[in-house]
């Protein structure tokens, strides 16, 4: 899109955000956490494409109303369809449908990346976004399951988040199918309906919850207002089954689907105690709905229960940060043999923003770079300030050497400042023909500046300035940002 003249207009796809230097470095310290707890599990790092083949990820979103079904596809110049993944389970059953004779069974394996969705964008839902998964395969028993739950645990606390602010809640899609059985729902769109109003149980409360799975339910809580959400149409009486079965009351369900399922979640809850994980960490909850209908067995979300300020300051309850499951049949479409597998998914950019807004990351910010100034451009002064340059870099300290305009020496300090330069080094003729180099400490010079009054004292004033040998200067360099350090300690505490 041209704008009047005719230039190109910069703008951002709806729905995709750039990420910049504090959240690329918050990210990356979070991840290295997780990273670590899931290699103590003994999981392997792989990595699988953005795009598949659209009929090896299958169509399990249940975005109908979008181009594509909820996916970004394109057509190869083969005319095979394309799609960027959805998320990283889908390609992972796939590597592993390619590679099964070479894989070593159970296979644990972590990997994280960027999945997709062609959804319609809005407040905190993105089109693209970043997920941190573990799975097994190859592991049918529930102790797989349990390892992944107490495996969630350990990451929530080695990334910070005491006991008690957060929890795993575990359920079963065998019980949930069973809870089906019981009311008579067949159809695949009612039963999602049900689902759903299920899962909008923190969100609505059992009398919000009873509204959808009867006739349906207004947003402002009266008939008129808000927008209309279509109920699953059920009778008061199947409708209350439900409600029974979420308060924890299953007394009427008794068919073998529900009982299968009811027997995983008390092996899974016996495994989590046995290792010391109580219910204030993981505990059964029959609310637990997963989106994906690939789910076949246990499913379980990660949840912050500590209320948390929001980018605008808001005290909100975040949620659900994370989830997984069992999902026996998606080895299966490739291999037309019983596959099992299970695997736990984690939303990283969700979970960054809490970790960032409860103070547990981004503590450790990387420190704006060393400033060498330009006060001379000749072949020798030139030499010299690139010189010092990479004696500081080589020493560990981020520095740089000025690129710009070097006439004006104020821009100089200028792009210090907006840069956020802890030190410059500034070294002109005299400097450089007695063998020496000046120190400007940026911080204090700055703190110190707001206290003269004049432009007679500024000239005659070098703030917190001072000149040591060339050879001494990687150690005075050092010792200011030692002494900076100290300060910004001092003041946090």
């Amino acid at each position: 899109m041209a704008n009047k003249a005719g230039k190109t207009r910069a703008r951002l796809p709806r729905g995709f955000v750039d990420r910049h230097a504090d959240d690329i470095r918050a990210v990356d310290e979070m991840c290295a956490r997780i990273r670590e707890v899931y290699e103590r599990y003994g999981f392997d790092p792989v990595e699988t494409p953005i795009f598949e083949y659209t009929d090896a990820l299958g169509k399990f979103l249940p975005d109908q109303d979008r181009p594509n079904e909820g996916v970004f596809s394109l057509q190869d110049d083969d005319e095979q369809w394309l799609s960027l993944r959805y998320d990283l389970t889908a390609p992972l059953a796939r590597h592993v449908a390619e590679n099964f004779n070479e894989i070593q069974l159970p296979y644990r394996t972590y990997r994280a990346g960027y999945v997709f969705r062609n959804e319609k964008p809005g407040p905190g839902r993105f089109r693209q976004f970043m997920q941190f998964d573990a799975d097994t395969v190859g592991a049918p028993g529930v102790a797989a399951d349990a390892e992944m739950c107490m495996m969630m645990a350990d990451v929530m606390e080695a990334l910070g988040i005491a006991r008690g602010d957060y929890v795993i809640r575990v359920n079963n899609r065998k019980v949930l199918d069973g809870v089906m059985e019981a009311i008579g729902v067949s159809d695949d769109a009612q039963k999602l309906t049900v689902l759903r109003a299920i899962d909008k149980l923190d969100k609505f409360g059992p009398e919000g919850v009873k509204l959808l799975l009867g006739a349906g339910r207004w947003d402002g809580g009266k008939e008129g207002e808000g927008d209309f959400t279509k109920g699953a149409g059920l009778s008061e009486a199947n409708a209350q089954i439900v409600l029974d079965y979420i308060a924890g009351d299953a007394g009427s369900l008794d068919n073998e689907t529900f009982k299968a399922g009811a027997s995983e979640l008390s092996e899974i809850d016996n495994l989590c105690r046995a290792a010391g994980y109580d219910t204030a960490r993981i505990k059964i909850d029959p609310s637990v709905v997963r989106g994906l209908e690939y789910y076949t067995g246990p499913v379980f979300e990660a949840e912050l229960l500590a209320e948390i300020p929001n980018e605008k300051g808001e005290i909100v309850r975040f949620g659900s940060v994370g989830g997984g499951g069992r999902y026996d049949g998606l080895v299966s479409r490739f291999r037309g043999q019983p596959v099992p597998a299970t695997g736990f998914s984690i939303g990283v950019s969700r979970l960054a923003t809490a970790l960032k807004n409860l103070g547990k990351l981004g503590r450790d910010t990387v420190l704006p770079p060393v400033l060498v100034t330009v006060m001379d451009g000749d072949t020798e002064a030139m030499a010299k300030y690139q010189q010092f340059t990479q004696a500081l870099r080589q020493a560990g300290i981020r520095a740089e050497m000025y690129q710009g305009n070097w006439k004006k020496f104020g821009n100089q300090l200028k792009y210090a400042d907006r840069r956020g330069s802890p030190v410059a080094i500034i070294q002109g003729a005299d400097e450089r023909a007695n063998g020496e180099v000046q120190i400007k400490d940026l911080i204090e010079g700055k703190r110190l500046s707001e206290e003269i009054e004049s432009n007679e004292e500024w000239r005659e004033a070098r703030v917190a300035q001072f000149t040591v040998k060339e050879d001494a200067l990687v150690d005075a360099v050092r010792k200011v940002l030692a002494e900076q350090k100290a300060e910004r300690e001092g003041a946090a505490q």
